[in-house]
């Protein structure tokens, strides 16, 4: 599994990452999760201006992820678009990369905070721990650890979203944090030659983010 921050939307080198994990032959079957990028901002600007509540900015939210996920298949057209489990699931045992589009499967998830606690990094780890995903890779562009640190520190720092530590905590598998610059280094982790970045360790005290549900 590895999320594409929505900070990589206008970045000259996108389409590298695309052409990385679109290429065949990795160990493992890769999933992409979309940040929202621009989309969300546009969220969160109408937000701000028309003042609707967190439950409806959330449901705009997870189409801002939809919008961005459909523009890296655009991108990269090899990349294949999945909605729902089943979908996942087949191109996986196909070894054949996908863009998750989430609405489907997150929309009135109870367990999702509808918030902007929770991003597209939560959600990420939300999906891994659906897929039983093996690993979990965060592509940042902002400054990612030096070394092994838990994730409630990146959650302080702003590097991650609050609800991020408590989905990591409930994620059996490996999870990382790289830089965007470091795609050389992604290549040969999906080769099974290196680790991805810096580990992301798991904070089993932490507790869930509050749902604003009615």
């Amino acid at each position: 599994m590895i999320k594409i921050g929505g900070s990589l939307s206008d970045w000259h080198r996108l389409g590298t990452w695309l052409d990385l994990i679109a290429r065949p032959g990795h160990l493992h079957p890769v999933v992409i999760v979309p940040g929202g990028g621009p989309f969300a901002d546009a969220v969160r600007d109408a937000q701000d201006n028309w003042r609707f509540d967190d439950r409806l900015a959330h449901r705009m939210a997870l189409l801002a992820m939809e919008q961005f996920g459909l523009m890296l298949h655009g991108i990269c057209p090899p990349l294949q678009t999945a909605a729902t489990r089943e979908r996942l699931r087949s191109l996986i045992r196909a070894r054949m990369p996908a863009v998750w589009l989430p609405s489907a499967m997150a929309l009135d998830q109870p367990e999702i905070a509808e918030s902007w606690e929770v991003t597209s990094d939560s959600l990420a780890a939300w999906l891994a721990v659906e897929l039983d995903a093996a690993a979990l890779v965060l592509v940042k562009s902002g400054p990612c650890p030096c070394a092994a640190t838990d994730a409630a520190s990146l959650a302080r720092d702003g590097l991650v979203d609050a609800a991020f530590p408590f989905w990591r905590a409930r994620f059996a598998g490996e999870s990382w944090c790289i830089h965007r610059d470091n795609h050389l280094l992604m290549e040969e982790a999906l080769a099974g030659r290196a680790a991805p970045g810096c580990a992301l360790l798991s904070c089993p005290e932490v507790e869930p983010v509050p749902s604003v549900r009615a």
